[in-house]
């Protein structure tokens, strides 16, 4: 099925009829949402996802929700707890977050926290005990490393039959995106494909990534999602341009600003289920007894403006996969 209106679907969420409110009468829940990155327009567009899936749940800010600030700490990780004390200090019942770094600081803050999206394995990094128990303040959405990744290299190989080399650019401070450039690096060997490492850990870091692939030029880019690498997204757009390199991404609104390619997780899926996380914390649950969840549905978006600007053309075995085509 198609996705070609994807505003529209996001103003469908926030306008939704709302179903009987069923809190505790009287009640006004606090809620944030923080990310390791800045205060882009994708934070609005989460918030609006956030917002929408709570709205179909009975919560409507300025009535019987809160609904603090996005907060982003603009790719400075050291920002995040003092972030966190901001929280606790304005009694928030509950926090939404993206990114491992977040997770971090949010489980160090005692906060109780729901992952909506990109903190990697909780399990492999050492956030929770388990994703059926997970025994602390988080739960949330994670995902599987290793599947998704052997799907985004797939994909590059059905666009590029002759895919020999792969750059991988990830965040090396950042251990839940490292794993997930682990998983990426074994799904690529398995299938035949050399991985070209262009490890970053701060903006200036870009220019030598860039180098490197310079020095010995890969087939095509696989870009790993943290707020470093977000945050540079365009630098990464105009390398790939200029270079005419098939880049893949993790997550769509990454597209829909001018990347080829994406396959993730479907992200209004993701907020809608973090909201039903986050409604029955605020009725009294506890993190610790919800199992943390997996995404059930995932999109494989492409830009043909993008494919157009370098000269790629986009085999109709690929465009029948799509579950969205920008023209």
């Amino acid at each position: 099925m198609k996705r070609r209106d994807f505003i529209a679907l996001v103003g469908t969420l926030v306008i939704a009829p709302r179903v009987a409110i069923a809190q505790t009468p009287g009640k006004v829940y606090r809620l944030a949402l923080v990310s390791p990155g800045g205060l882009l327009p994708e934070s609005a567009l989460y918030a609006k996802l956030l917002l929408g899936g709570l709205a179909k749940l009975g919560y409507a800010p300025g009535q019987n929700l809160a609904f603090e600030r996005p907060r982003g700490a603009v790719g400075q990780p050291v920002q995040l707890p003092h972030l966190m004390e901001e929280l606790k200090a304005a009694k928030v019942d509950v926090i939404v977050i993206l990114g491992y770094p977040t997770a971090v600081a949010a489980k160090a803050a005692g906060i109780p926290t729901v992952v909506a999206f990109g903190i990697g394995d909780p399990v492999a990094t050492g956030l929770v005990v388990n994703l059926a128990q997970p025994e602390g303040n988080i739960t949330g959405i994670s995902d599987v490393a290793t599947t998704l990744s052997t799907k985004r290299l797939g994909l590059l190989k059905e666009l590029l039959p002759k895919l020999h080399r792969v750059a991988m650019l990830w965040n090396k401070d950042d251990l839940g995106m490292s794993l997930r450039y682990d998983a990426s690096a074994k799904a690529a060997a398995a299938m035949g494909v050399d991985v070209e490492a262009v490890g970053v850990r701060e903006p200036d870091d870009f220019n030598e990534a860039f180098a490197v692939m310079d020095r010995e030029p890969p087939d095509a880019i696989l870009m790993v999602s943290d707020s470093l690498t977000v945050l540079n997204r365009k630098r990464v757009f105009d390398y790939a341009a200029a270079h005419r390199l098939p880049a893949i991404y993790e997550y769509d609104p990454l597209v829909r600003e001018g990347g080829l390619m994406s396959y993730g997780p479907d992200l209004r899926e993701s907020f809608e289920r973090a909201a039903s996380m986050v409604d029955r914390l605020f009725k009294g649950a506890k993190p610790a007894d919800l199992p943390f969840e997996q995404p059930t549905r995932y999109l494989f978006v492409l830009n043909l403006k993008t494919a157009k600007s370098i000269s790629l053309e986009i085999p109709p075995t690929v465009l029948a996969l799509a579950d969205e085509v920008i023209e």
